[in-house]
């Protein structure tokens, strides 16, 4: 039987605040939403939206917009801030990244956005996997840029090159929180560990944009998310993501404050002096939130700026 979060079992109960009234969801088409949600499921699929409880799925979904979940919807952390179930994962589905490819291809999906769980019980920790779902998702969508959000294969060796291998157009992760919460926050991962493996796709492939994302209102205070941006632009990371944490239940890490909009365009602007070439910070903003319309946007400014050099 799963367990959902056991670490949590006997911690004290975090009451969770009121949202205030900027913190609401979207439905913009009921139609399409329900076709997103009926490909899914045809395909037997996993995705972050569901699995997480993202508070954007109404409105993502109704654009078509799916973040898919590979390697299974059960995590071998127990990350406090994360509604993901903790537990022993089930065997790796090898017709996955046929049924991802195909359910791109039905979506219409110009970015296609995969993730996957931790899978600490595998060798590589699911890097192989993370090059078949790319290869098969690129061989039946040439024409989709596809953004990848991976764990931190920490203490799995260079596993992460075979991800890198199959050359995805956006290598994710996510360095979710401030070095000083991490024991609190994210128990089984390392802060520099992270930091290091951003560093190293760009060192690799300095062609692959590299992008990270922070959560907000855990307890961190405005200097030490700077370092952290700072820390994240010596890896050469392009994008940064910003968003308000989410208290998921009161067995999770409790919720410090809300920020305000002001607050987040605040750090927006910070993040753009330091030279990120993308940043989304909004309360609702999440890793995959409106990543294609960001990345379409980087690629005409980029087109825009070869034409004018050309022509000068």
């Amino acid at each position: 039987m799963k367990i959902r979060h056991p670490e949590k079992i006997n911690k004290p109960i975090n009451p969770i605040k009121k949202k205030p009234n900027w913190i609401r969801s979207k439905l913009l088409n009921s139609q399409e939403f329900f076709l997103t949600k009926s490909i899914v499921n045809q395909h037997n699929l996993k995705t972050v939206c569901q699995e997480a409880n993202c508070p954007n799925i109404t409105e993502c979904w109704s654009k078509r917009h799916a973040t898919f979940l590979i390697m299974g919807n059960t995590c071998t952390r127990a990350c406090a801030f994360c509604d993901v179930i903790t537990g022993k994962p089930k065997a790796i589905n090898p017709l996955e990244p046929l049924q991802i490819a195909s359910a791109v291809k039905k979506l219409n999906l110009k970015h296609a956005v995969i993730t996957s769980v931790d899978r600490d019980d595998l060798i590589d920790g699911g890097a192989k996997h993370f090059y078949e779902v790319i290869v098969e998702t690129r061989k039946q969508n040439p024409k989709t840029t596809i953004e990848v959000l991976t764990p931190d294969f920490l203490r799995k060796g260079e596993s992460f090159k075979k991800v890198v291998e199959a050359n995805p157009d956006v290598f994710n992760h996510n360095i979710e929180t401030v070095p000083g919460l991490y024991r609190q926050v994210r128990p089984g991962s390392r802060y520099f560990a992270s930091v290091e493996l951003l560093k190293n796709i760009k060192k690799i492939n300095n062609n692959i944009f590299t992008k990270s994302g922070l959560m907000v209102g855990l307890g961190e205070n405005k200097n030490e998310i700077i370092q952290v941006m700072d820390d994240l632009r010596s890896a050469d990371v392009d994008f940064l993501t910003i968003g308000q944490y989410l208290q998921p239940s009161v067995k999770h890490h409790p919720l410090d404050r809300y920020y305000s909009h002001d607050e987040f365009e605040d750090l927006k602007n910070i993040a753009k002096s330091k030279g990120f070439l993308l940043v989304s910070s909004t309360p609702l903003t999440r890793s995959s939130y409106h990543a294609d319309e960001d990345f379409a946007a980087l690629k005409a400014n980029r087109i825009k700026q070869t034409n004018a050099q050309s022509i000068s």
